[in-house]
């Protein structure tokens, strides 16, 4: 096992071992070159070593080395197409674990220009930013929701975030407060218990995905808590490379949430923690055993899970869903499938869930180039647009007026390239239902 896999090991930060570690994986992927389509980091790695005429990869610069980190957006899709990964090959290579150490070690070194720093902080502090987006939400909305404005041109130069991108816009009301303000069912005997990390996303922006599973939830008999105390699982930070703050935060969920499973496991329940954006699940059930490893890390991530994933698994083995849909149910949808859920190899649990409506589903797996902030970053828009470009033709040639996608950042990415605005799953299931959206 290689130092990429232990961030502990006291030569992780350590800068040679890095570089050594490089070229063995740069050579590696040299030689395969599986992965060529994903993602330009790729062909521009390949491009760098096939210009050696003994094509050794330890003839690349540094700058060249770190060139190819830039370009990887951490979509992990490479890391499921990979023969070689830890477990399935003596060799153990893991290409994004490889690209987030090198990320790990700039910030550690404080390589990054100030402007990047900005751009990072801006990124990363999204509870900060959601609470003031709360509290200033008409305004904040008629200012920044529209891309290209001079006001988000303005916000581009100051903090780095690209003026093209369409942003969630933010809610007057948070979804923990709506929560709390519910009038909560009380069935004898609920199926199951749903403990909810409804995620940044879902708290400051995208409320109405936490209150349609929440009622698809009241309509199926699961019982929902939200757990006080909850921050952002940390991803922005664990992908700029700063590792110390994610712990942080990553280790203020883990109390949380361990103390809600305990409770609810005192009370002779069975629970899940259910998740409804992939990369904040593919956090908690990947990024935080590996990055916390404590026991109570490992707790989290074993109950962790998507909610499409949940609610067929509550179909399946928990007395069946409510099949019974007297609301809107389109002939046929296009279904996004985003790299942080596929990379979770859980299957297409999303498309799943559509099907029990009886709608017919198109899924396209490609990927968005978004893959947590990336895609968001100014710099970082050409690069993300062109990655997206097969998911985009491929919705535009499925020809469907409605389109469903599970990751709420991939979503803006679609509606800037396609005009059409797609919903979560669990909100295509709410409809079926026939509940009302709230405004």
């Amino acid at each position: 096992m290689t130092t990429t896999y232990d961030p502990f090991h006291p030569k992780y930060f350590v800068e040679a071992d890095l570089r050594d570690e490089m070229n063995r994986v740069y050579d590696l992927c040299h030689g395969c070159r599986l992965c060529f389509k994903y993602c330009s980091a790729f062909p521009t790695l390949f491009d760098f070593i096939d210009r050696f005429d003994d094509q050794d990869s330890a003839r690349m610069s540094a700058a060249e080395q770190d060139q190819v980190v830039s370009e990887c957006n951490n979509c992990k899709l490479c890391y499921i197409n990979c023969p070689y990964i830890p477990g399935q090959s003596e060799w153990e290579l893991d290409f994004p674990r490889l690209m987030l150490r090198a990320e790990q070690v700039q910030h550690a070194k404080g390589e990054k220009s100030i402007k990047q720093k900005i751009t990072d902080q801006a990124l990363g502090r999204v509870d900060v930013t959601g609470k003031i987006g709360s509290l200033t939400a008409p305004v904040a909305n008629k200012l920044l929701g529209t891309p290209g404005s001079g006001p988000r041109k303005l916000m581009e130069k100051a903090v780095g975030i690209s003026s093209e991108r369409i942003l969630p816009p933010q809610a007057k009301q948070r979804f923990s407060t709506w929560f709390d303000k519910r009038d909560a069912p009380q069935p004898a005997q609920p199926k199951a218990t749903a403990i909810l990390f409804p995620t940044c996303q879902v708290e400051y922006s995208n409320t109405g995905i936490g209150k349609d599973l929440v009622k698809v939830c009241d309509r199926n008999e699961i019982t929902c808590s939200l757990p006080p105390g909850q921050q952002c699982c940390g991803a922005p930070f664990l992908h700029q490379g700063n590792v110390e703050q994610f712990r942080k935060q990553g280790e203020a969920n883990v109390r949380v949430l361990t103390k809600a499973i305990r409770e609810a496991k005192a009370r002779g329940e069975d629970p899940a923690i259910v998740v409804p954006q992939p990369t904040c699940g593919y956090v908690l059930k990947y990024d935080y055993p590996d990055y916390l490893a404590t026991e109570d890390a490992k707790v989290v991530a074993q109950h962790t899970v998507d909610a499409a994933e949940y609610l067929m698994k509550v179909h399946k083995e928990g007395g069946g869903l409510d099949t019974t849909f007297t609301g809107t149910v389109p002939e046929k949808v296009t279904y996004h499938a985003p790299c942080h859920l596929r990379a979770q190899n859980m299957g297409l649990k999303s498309r799943d869930l559509l099907k029990l409506t009886g709608t017919k589903p198109t899924v396209i797996a490609e990927c968005s180039g978004i893959d947590g902030t990336w895609g968001l970053r100014a710099e970082n828009l050409d690069a993300a647009r062109a990655m997206g470009k097969k998911l985009f033709a491929g919705i535009e040639k499925a020809g469907n007026d409605t389109v469903v996608g599970d990751c709420s950042l991939a979503n803006g990415g679609i509606e800037l390239e396609t005009g059409r605005a797609p919903q979560h799953p669990v909100q295509f299931l709410a409809r079926a239902y026939g509940i009302q959206e709230e405004a």
